[in-house]
C-alpha cells in the first residue's frame, strides 16, 4: 500500500525564514509546527508558525523528490511559487486543520 504525501512551507510573522518540509500527515505535522512539539527544531527556534504553502502526492516518494527540488530553489523561485498559490502569503492552518 502507497501512502501520500505533502510538501509544504512554514514561515515566521516576519515572513524572513522559510522551511520547507516533507510529510505523509500534513495535518499532524504543521500542528506540531505551530504548537513547538519539538521545541529544539529548527521551525520552533526560528518561530516558523504559519503554513504559507503545500502541494499533495500521491505517494511519499513524489513528495521527497520535490522537497529536495525546492530545497535547491533559490529564495526568489521559492517565493514566486507561494505568490501564484497564496499572494497575501496568509496562514493557511484553518484550511488544513479542517480535513
Amino acid at each position: 500500500m502507497e501512502r501520500g504525501g505533502c510538501v509544504y512551507i512554514m514561515t515566521n510573522k516576519f515572513r524572513t525564514t522559510l522551511y520547507i518540509g516533507v510529510t505523509s500527515d500534513l495535518q499532524k505535522r504543521v500542528y506540531e509546527h505551530v504548537h513547538h512539539v519539538y521545541p529544539q527544531s529548527f521551525t520552533a527556534k526560528n518561530k516558523c508558525e504559519i503554513c504559507i504553502y503545500y502541494e499533495s502526492f500521491f505517494s511519499i516518494e513524489e513528495a521527497i523528490l520535490r522537497e529536495k527540488e525546492l530545497k535547491g530553489w533559490k529564495r526568489l523561485r521559492k517565493e514566486d511559487l507561494i505568490n501564484k498559490m497564496n499572494p497575501q502569503w496568509e496562514d493557511l492552518w484553518n484550511d488544513i486543520k479542517n480535513w
